[in-house]
């Protein structure tokens, strides 16, 4: 297990408060939890810290434990056990998550980090020397599919060529960040089959059909139906859906007729008897 500790002091901040937008939202999400519950909100709590300052510094673990009347070492806790949070100061414009997990290791992502220790730092987690890019590698980010890939922010940058994430990184270095294309970096939808599909070519889904309703001295509107998905190939209901004569009104199960129904048990014939006891 990685050792997580506090940045040094030469980094640390004097204070820490949130902003007004912040602050609202934090006396607001701290009321959602039962009273003497309070204190489940660090986790929201820090998080927002970090989007607001970039990474979470002592001062902001020990403002978060006063605002939930926590001891500090509790919040120490938490923000040292989860590496989503970020103990050191990283870069202003970027920070650059390479998944390093297997899917992505197999498919390129050895060629992100270098691309990663050229353009921003030799060691993950320091900064360039402008302060404005950082890089770590990081365990699953969740599109496998789509490997390699990046995280930056709460954005993911898939399917990527280190060429590709050079120019990514370009646009975060000009300040361009915001307007460079989220997820798949190739001619894809989402997480659809690389090159188009492969399957279900014959089957297409359900087109939407049209249906009119009116009534007596209305005007006549129309609207949409449309079969959903899972309704397509479904099979016809049975008699006992439709008809309920053939449930049992003692459980409501449906009555399935018997295989092989009994035959009616034949009536003895004591015309031989009779004549036998004249």
């Amino acid at each position: 297990m990685s050792v997580r500790r506090l940045a040094e002091d030469q980094f640390q901040p004097a204070a820490f408060a949130f902003n007004d937008e912040n602050a609202v939202w934090a006396e607001k999400t701290i009321k959602k939890y039962p009273e003497g519950r309070q204190q489940s909100a660090i986790i929201p709590l820090m998080m927002r810290a970090q989007e607001q300052e970039g990474w979470v510094s002592k001062a902001a673990i020990e403002k978060i434990a006063d605002m939930l009347d926590m001891a500090y070492i509790r919040g120490l806790e938490v923000a040292t056990f989860y590496t989503q949070f970020q103990l050191h100061p990283v870069g202003s414009r970027a920070h650059i998550q390479v998944c390093g997990t297997t899917p992505c290791m197999l498919r390129g992502a050895e060629g992100l980090v270098k691309v990663c220790k050229s353009r921003i730092n030799a060691h993950a987690l320091e900064r360039n020397d402008e302060g404005t890019l950082s890089w770590e590698e990081v365990e699953c980010q969740g599109a496998c599919v789509n490997a390699p890939m990046v995280v930056i922010g709460k954005d993911t940058y898939e399917d990527l060529t280190p060429e590709r994430l050079e120019e990514i990184i370009d646009a975060f270095v000009a300040g361009k960040g915001a307007e460079v294309q989220t997820g798949p970096q190739i001619d894809r939808l989402f997480s659809a089959p690389e090159g188009g599909l492969t399957s279900l070519l014959d089957s297409p889904l359900p087109t939407a059909k049209k249906a009119t309703k009116a009534k007596a001295g209305t005007k006549v509107v129309a609207e949409t139906v449309v079969t959903p998905p899972s309704e397509a190939g479904r099979p016809v209901s049975s008699d006992a859906e439709t008809n309920p004569a053939l449930k049992s009104p003692a459980d409501g199960k449906t009555a399935l007729p018997e295989e092989h129904p009994k035959a009616a048990p034949a009536k003895e014939d004591n015309t031989a008897v009779g004549k036998k006891a004249e």
